[in-house]
């Protein structure tokens, strides 16, 4: 295979090129804990407003490419509801054609070639992609377990930082951010060159309180954009449906990189969204409930094997070290060949990455308790006098 340079530059997608290949197991029946999709239905009244809209005539056209009005308006009124943030709809609000696309599309709506762009590590894979294709320069923003994976900003040199990106719930580590350190974030950063996104697909999931918007900051939308993904909270991860909202420049040149590459949110999807947005605020609650519970479930199991990992804020992954001795790839071979346990290898999420592995808890209560007794059988390799 002959790619493009610029192609060439990027490295391939971890998850694009293993998600739904067939792996070889040991002789258990495998648990599949590398990707995290929730595992539950789609809300049954987002699933009969979508069937209703499928019929609309409207919606078999081509629609304005800015979006709906109504589903603009429902991510005002959401926004205004669960942070108590005002939005405008048409200078403030991006429609996404899920929000993987528009933070590979990002650095192109924000920097010039060459310039830096801090991503953090560990953090989401995609993210440099889109720095790539910007032509941008990436610099890891290291994040340490020492500081539960939040920056420490006074360590760090922003002199030549056009844009950051953060992520909080964390993807892989499920460390969260709290309000202060987003005010002290935007402080730092107000009135400087430098831009954030913030890439808040977990939102839902918080255990011990609630995930803060960064844009509740005084003066976020002066230095900020975030982007908010339907897939994780409501259960729509094949939907492919986001937004961005924040800083009206950005937003604008979000706005027109679309009207490039997309021709308009079929409309039946923008309609099933905006009931989400309007009427399932009790799905998000009960997403945190589940999966608080399955959190406790983990740490619980854990502790008592005595098992070192990173406590779980948010998110739906737990951030596991490897035993001493094994490297990423190699403890993920022994999972799966000694255990039938799939994982995710840590580090395509960033070079301080290695020597972790992430493993999802989106899987139902039964499998999860089923995975936790193989985790605790070998407990021993984590204490080595004990073998």
């Amino acid at each position: 295979m002959r790619y493009t340079n610029i192609l060439s530059e990027i490295p391939d997608s971890y998850f694009g090129k293993t998600m739904g290949k067939k792996v070889e197991h040991g002789p258990l029946s495998l648990i599949n804990l590398a990707v995290g999709i929730p595992d539950a239905d789609t809300p049954q009244v987002i699933l009969d407003e979508l069937s209703r809209a499928i019929l609309k005539p409207e919606n078999q056209k081509y629609l304005a490419f800015q979006g709906k009005e109504a589903f603009k308006q429902a991510i005002v009124d959401f926004y205004q509801r669960q942070f108590d943030v005002h939005l405008d709809p048409e200078k403030e609000v991006c429609l996404l054609y899920g929000t993987k696309n528009g933070l590979v599309a990002l650095p192109t709506c924000v920097i010039e070639p060459n310039d830096e762009v801090l991503l953090p590590d560990p953090g989401y894979t995609d993210y440099l992609a889109g720095v790539i294709l910007a032509k941008g320069q990436p610099k890891p923003l290291e994040l340490t377990q020492e500081r539960h994976y939040l920056p420490d900003w006074d360590s760090v040199d922003t002199s030549n930082t056009k844009l950051i990106y953060l992520t909080y719930p964390n993807n892989p580590t499920g460390s969260v951010a709290n309000t202060a350190f987003f005010q002290d974030t935007i402080d730092r950063f107000k009135g400087t060159k430098t831009k954030i996104v913030h890439d808040f697909a977990y939102q839902a999931f918080g255990f011990d309180q609630s995930n803060p918007s960064i844009l509740q900051a005084k003066g976020a939308k002066d230095v900020a954009v975030e982007v908010f993904s339907f897939s994780k909270g409501y259960n729509m991860s094949g939907y492919r449906v986001g937004f961005a909202v924040g800083n009206a420049n950005i937003i604008q040149n979000l706005q027109k990189y679309h009207t490039h590459t997309q021709a308009g949110m079929y409309g039946a999807l923008q309609d099933a969204c905006t009931v989400a947005l309007n009427e399932c605020d009790d799905v998000l609650k009960e997403q945190a409930r589940i999966f608080g519970q399955r959190r406790d479930l983990i740490e619980d199991a854990l502790q008592q094997a005595r098992i070192p990992h990173e406590p779980v804020k948010g998110g739906i992954f737990l951030w596991l070290q490897c035993p001493p001795g094994f490297s990423s790839d190699a403890f993920i071979t022994y999972l799966l060949k000694k255990l039938s346990i799939l994982a995710a290898p840590g580090h395509p999420f960033g070079k301080r990455g290695e020597g972790y592995v992430r493993l999802s808890f989106a899987i139902d209560e039964i499998q999860l308790r089923e995975a936790l007794n193989r985790l605790i059988s070998i407990k021993g390799l984590y204490h080595n006098h004990e073998l």
